[in-house]
């Protein structure tokens, strides 16, 4: 897999005008730098081409294991966030920990998806200036993480979100199906991008841009809410096509609590659009 993972950045990168090449790897980083002999102006790719993984999790002892197995394959700073799970699911990550170079990091409690995000952006930070996250549940396939970098334009520091493909299939909870549609209606509604996948938690965020948004919102919704204020600040939201796998209704673990998170999507997206309306108008005109 790592021979896979970088001959892919190999071959991308010699597509670009600067001429990239591989400088680095170790098992825990993963450099890309930029090699401007022989070249023109031109624009980086990715300016210093350190990369993360920030797992957040929360009680998925089933497999986190797994998951992490898989994406140390990667040989990419990896990032555990453990958001307060009340099942096994902190030693099912430990117990790897001495066999490969894992940060684990705890919360007391359980303080939301966004807040796991967001710790896990502010201990990768000093050592990387990008960071993917992947869900903790086994629906993302790591090896996308190359078609997430694919996906930067030379020049840009967008987020890039993995638009899940084959949604529409029978297998996939209805809830996922009309969730996904209902979201992106109103990311749209609330002056976001225009995307085909806004509740995708398959993504490539710039450091510290991601840090530095005044999202409010720290549980699901942050992955929404974070896409509208990426847009309202110019920094460019892009999306390319990720392999996802559900498991079986017996086995699948979800954390998504009906009424509950409906009517917390449908403040957030109320906040967001009463401030597109009301707020920014104002705010222009001074």
């Amino acid at each position: 897999m790592r021979g896979e993972l970088l001959i892919g950045i190999k071959g991308l990168t010699q597509k670009c005008s600067q001429g990239y090449r591989l400088r680095d790897v170790t098992a825990g980083e993963s450099d890309l730098q930029n090699d401007n002999r022989g070249a023109g102006e031109g624009t980086e790719l990715m300016d210093k081409d350190r990369v993360a993984l920030v797992i957040p999790v929360y009680n998925h002892e089933g497999k986190i294991a797994e998951v992490v197995r898989e994406a140390l394959k990667l040989h990419l700073p990896l990032f555990v966030i453990d958001d307060g799970s009340s099942d096994s699911t902190y030693d099912q990550v430990n117990q790897l920990k001495d066999k490969a170079s894992i940060t684990i990091i705890r919360h007391s409690v359980n303080r939301g998806k966004g807040a796991a995000i967001l710790t896990g952006f502010t201990a990768a930070f000093p050592s990387v200036d990008w960071a993917i996250t992947m869900d903790a549940d086994g629906q993302h396939h790591p090896e996308d993480v190359l078609n997430l970098i694919r996906a930067v334009p030379p020049g840009e520091r967008p987020i890039v979100v993995g638009r899940r493909e084959g949604m529409n299939q029978r297998h996939v909870p209805w809830k996922s199906r009309f969730g996904r549609a209902f979201s992106n209606f109103w990311v749209r509604a609330c002056g976001g991008p225009n995307l085909g996948d806004t509740q995708s938690g398959f993504r490539l965020y710039p450091l510290p841009e991601a840090m530095h948004l005044s999202v409010r919102a720290r549980r699901f919704q942050f992955e929404v809410e974070i896409l509208v204020r990426a847009h309202w600040r110019r920094i460019p939201v892009r999306e390319t096509p990720v392999r996802v796998t559900y498991d079986c209704a017996e086995e699948r673990v979800s954390h998504y609590r009906g009424f509950v998170d409906f009517f917390r999507n449908a403040g957030t997206f109320s906040r967001l659009l009463f401030m597109r309306v009301c707020v920014f108008p104002f705010a222009r005109g001074k």
